[in-house]
């Protein structure tokens, strides 16, 4: 079983990544890494913050020679500001330079503090902040690259910011990525690329902030991976829940919004293809999962966001947990949006389901062993006169 688990704080020394469960021989380095937490601080739209962290990855443990060894992965991200915030961050002994006692609303800070009975909000906004999902971006370079061995990419694409949507029903190949990434908000529409650059300008201009949608889109993923039998094992239950931890996230869709349509126009029909060798969709409205599994079409979901609630222009009311006077929140360094980054880490958490599916579906203690399985597992569906041949790689 493939899981992992993220430590440290948004200014603390480092964050952390444990990721246990990938098979040996899979070929990995610190620039790797580095590369996709680079894509994770892309976007027009991103705070001062963006431009000079550099995300410094260390590989602690579990790769040797660059190859995993079968042994957990650690990976350390050092926070390049430590020292000017060793002081107010630090695990000694001591007490805070200051208490922030002005929870902001739309974020984790008052609830967090009445329930852990915190009189700093800094206690919980350090951990809850969305920086934390520099570690996941960690973890998910593993997974891409263990699911690229069996032949699945994922990406993802900016479909909406603020009022502006790109055109609909366009979606990005694999080819296609290096091109998102040069767009200022990871966008494939170009019209609609410029207009919503515009949108942040308008929006940074009064100090506002911007939500949106990304689409994440999985090709290559064979028929087979979740399950119908348990409710946790379901693979577009375990996709939502993946994306939905994603902060500031409020919605996830895999496939078409068919909730208004008819069940004679909702569905994607079935045809038999004997010069494609198996049944085929010629349309793919259920994302590519249908009860909990994958149908061997293409994948794709969209995560909707919301605008951040940490504001460049602090007008949001709120009261000082302290003297219970009513005040505004305060001004953190932020983005006017965070959408395109969004998108990269939504593709995280899809490459990281999708592989630990993969693994529980194949299985192998070595890179070498699950090609084989997997391999023999198409070529079993092709072969065996019972099982109907579908159409294994979709998209």
């Amino acid at each position: 079983m493939l899981r992992f688990l993220t430590a440290g704080e948004s200014h603390g020394r480092a964050l952390v990544v444990v990721v246990e469960g990938l098979p040996a021989g899979l070929a990995v380095t610190a620039e790797q890494v580095a590369g996709e937490l680079a894509r994770r601080r892309l976007g027009y739209g991103r705070g001062p913050r963006m431009r000079f962290e550099r995300d410094e990855v260390l590989l602690l443990g579990g790769v040797r020679h660059g190859r995993t060894l079968g042994s957990p992965v650690a990976i350390e991200i050092a926070n390049t500001e430590w020292p000017k915030w060793e002081k107010e961050m630090s695990p000694e002994p001591g007490e805070p330079l200051a208490l922030l006692t002005t929870p902001r609303p739309g974020h984790a800070d008052l609830p967090g503090m009445l329930k852990y009975g915190f009189a700093d909000a800094r206690d919980v906004l350090e951990r809850a902040s969305a920086r934390e999902t520099a570690a996941r971006v960690a973890a998910g370079c593993l997974a891409k690259a263990l699911l690229a061995e069996v032949g699945i990419s994922v990406l993802s694409h900016v479909v909406a910011l603020g009022a502006v949507e790109a055109q609909e029903g366009v979606r990005p190949l694999p080819a296609d990525l290096e091109r998102i990434d040069r767009s200022p908000v990871r966008c494939l529409d170009l019209a609609a690329e410029a207009a919503m650059v515009a949108e942040v300008k308008a929006a940074a201009k009064v100090g506002d902030s911007l939500g949106g949608s990304a689409e994440v889109l999985a090709y290559g993923v064979p028929v087979g991976l979740g399950s119908h039998v348990h409710w946790d094992r379901k693979l577009d239950g375990l996709l939502a829940q993946a994306v939905m931890s994603i902060q500031a996230v409020k919605g996830v869709e895999i496939g078409d919004a068919v909730s208004k349509a008819r069940g004679s126009s909702a569905h994607d029909a079935i045809y038999w293809d004997e010069g494609r060798s198996g049944y085929v969709r010629r349309t793919d409205r259920a994302g590519g999962i249908e009860g909990g599994i994958s149908t061997g079409s293409l994948i794709w979901l969209r995560a909707a966001m919301k605008p951040l609630a940490t504001l460049n222009r602090p007008v949001l009311a709120t009261v000082d947990t302290s003297t219970k006077e009513a005040t505004v929140s305060f001004k953190e360094r932020t983005d006017v949006t965070s959408v395109p980054a969004m998108g990269v880490v939504a593709e995280t958490m899809t490459a990281l389901v999708l592989a630990g599916e993969a693994l529980r579906k194949f299985g192998g203690d070595s890179v070498a062993e699950l090609v084989r399985n997997a391999e023999s597992y198409v070529k079993a569906l092709h072969e065996t006169p019972s099982v109907a041949r579908p159409r294994l790689f979709g998209g």
